[in-house]
């Protein structure tokens, strides 16, 4: 720790490592696959030339100032320009970023992206209002500026586990599992107050009976997508401990079932916590990972 500084070492303590004996390996962590591009590397550039700009302009209080940082990007009486507002609209839906601008205060443009856009990113640009003002709050009182990229993505992460709690609760029955397979169902939470997150798991036989189910506190962790992950990992871990060897694995994120079930290397900061799901899927006589559409998809054994 010494060769780094506190916030350096504090994320390098937050890489949850390999259960298995592998390789170090370098990956770009400014892409969801870990893979370097031209592209991503200009928008970190441009967003670390703007951050003073985006600090500087975003102090201060009062109503006009809280429109200007959201939607009209000008603070008054200041030269430079709020432009982190501006990159998240830029990366943002393709009718956002052709919406007009003239709009004198919040109620006119609201009524104005109800005409304009559909009912989904109507809801994705108020999650994404909130999270400009939230970071311009964190950052006027010496937090640390994000990307817009990052917020976008966060953006569409929380709409994301929204509409999906949404289904869950108006979902009508459940699939049960044949006889002799065992469903196991893991979930994940994150505490930001506390920094550390929480992993559940329970496992139910064809006519829904619990047969084994565990909570555990997990630690901190970068997005939902990790801490899904993590609890995926921690289940087939207690799954596999506790004598069950025929499953159905099923989470609610849609990433982690992807990434599980993909035919190919995961080489993101979180490629080596997929690697130790498929290695533990290995050791089941028999598994399969629904995707959101209850769909089965088989792993592929040739991944472990």
């Amino acid at each position: 720790m010494a060769h780094f500084n506190r916030e350096e070492g504090e994320a390098i303590c937050n890489i949850p490592l390999s259960r298995r004996q592998v390789s170090n390996s370098v990956y770009w962590k400014h892409n969801k696959d870990g893979i370097f591009t031209v592209k991503s590397a200009y928008k970190i550039a441009r967003a670390q030339l703007r951050k003073a700009n985006w600090a500087e302009s975003s102090s201060g209080s009062g109503g006009s100032r809280v429109w200007a940082a959201i939607w009209k990007l000008q603070i008054p009486n200041k030269i430079k320009e709020c432009t982190l507002a501006q990159d998240v609209w830029h990366g943002s839906v393709r009718a956002l970023q052709k919406c007009g601008m003239g709009q004198l205060d919040f109620v006119a443009l609201l009524e104005y992206l109800l005409d304009w856009l559909d009912k989904t990113e109507v809801e994705l640009w108020l999650v994404q209002v909130w999270l400009i003002w939230n970071q311009r709050n964190k950052v006027v009182h010496g937090g640390k500026l994000m990307e817009p990229d990052w917020l976008n993505r966060r953006a569409s992460e929380l709409l994301e586990e929204f509409q999906q709690s949404q289904v869950g609760l108006h979902a009508e029955v459940e699939i049960p599992p044949p006889q002799a397979v065992y469903k196991l169902n893991y979930d994940a939470t994150v505490f930001e107050d506390s920094a550390s997150s929480g992993f559940g798991a329970v496992i139910r036989n064809s006519t829904g009976e619990v047969m084994a189910a565990m909570t555990v506190k997990g630690p901190a962790v970068q997005g939902s997508d990790m801490a899904e992950l993590l609890a995926c990992r921690k289940a087939l871990e207690f799954a596999i401990d506790v004598g069950f060897t025929v499953l159905i694995v099923e989470g609610d994120s849609v990433n982690a079932t992807r990434w599980i079930a993909s035919g190919t290397e995961n080489q993101s900061a979180i490629g080596h916590v997929v690697g130790d799901i498929r290695h533990l899927v290995g050791a089941l006589e028999w598994t399969t990972v629904p995707s959101v559409a209850v769909e089965y998809v088989n792993i592929d054994a040739s991944l472990i």
